[in-house]
């Protein structure tokens, strides 16, 4: 497979918002693909895309090698979404639980590894309700992981998780693309981007620039990535396309 993820043209009408603008995008087995730029940017638009729960205005989304929507290709898929799509009234553990057998069952060795991941074997059984947000983005995350994905679609995983967990699970990510697994990482944060293979700056749902963090630093002749994506948006505006 060349692609696990390919797009062409991809564009999102939402009346005379444009969500998603004319996206050209070609992800890798095994890469980590980060996208990048603030709120608003069609970050959040494009993931729903991707996993086909928004249909395109026009343009083309295919996702392991299958055109999408395509219902049975999701149980190889695992996304983690910005806002908790937990049970509140279930546990920790069955909420995984319950994860796990929408696509297909996993093992409680899994399972326990998964929890044992996100720092939850304290809090496994109880209530989601009663979790704080950092914890219930623990639980979503372990809920995308627990059926080994080939594909792990991200929107904003770190928010509101403390720094040591935050670096664990940029640790377990790169595990997880040495088994082969692809991730697509939306994030508004600069120093995660510095840990993706490659990167999509994006603004007013098009793509601004795309490459490795030394890549994009080198094309906008900064030193970090905050100034390249400053760099890149002044170039966009000046051009006409704000």
């Amino acid at each position: 497979m060349d692609a696990v993820i390919e797009t062409h043209e991809l564009h999102k009408h939402f009346g005379s918002i444009h969500a998603v603008d004319g996206v050209n995008l070609s992800v890798k087995p095994g890469e980590i693909f980060g996208l990048l730029g603030p709120n608003g940017s069609g970050k959040t638009t494009l993931i729903r895309l991707l996993i086909g729960l928004l249909k395109p205005t026009s343009g083309s989304v295919s996702l392991l090698d299958q055109e999408m929507p395509n219902k049975a290709i999701l149980a190889q898929v695992g996304y983690m979404t910005q806002a908790s799509a937990l049970y509140e009234d279930l546990t920790v553990r069955e909420n995984i639980a319950f994860f796990a057998e929408l696509c297909g069952g996993s093992d409680k060795a899994m399972m326990d590894e998964i929890i044992q991941l996100v720092d939850l074997q304290d809090r496994s059984h109880s209530l989601v309700r009663t979790l704080s947000g950092g914890l219930k983005q623990r639980t979503s995350l372990a809920c995308s992981l627990v059926h080994s994905p080939r594909l792990l679609l991200m929107d904003e995983p770190t928010v509101g998780i403390d720094p040591q967990l935050r670096a664990n699970f940029w640790d377990y990510f790169r595990q997880l693309t040495e088994r082969g697994v692809t991730l697509i990482i939306s994030s508004h944060v600069m120093d995660e981007a510095e840990r993706c293979n490659r990167l999509g700056f994006m603004r007013q749902g098009r793509f601004l620039a795309e490459g490795s963090a030394a890549e994009l630093r080198s094309q906008a002749g900064t030193s970090s990535l905050e100034e390249a994506f400053l760099c890149f948006a002044e170039g966009s505006i000046k051009g006409g396309r704000a």
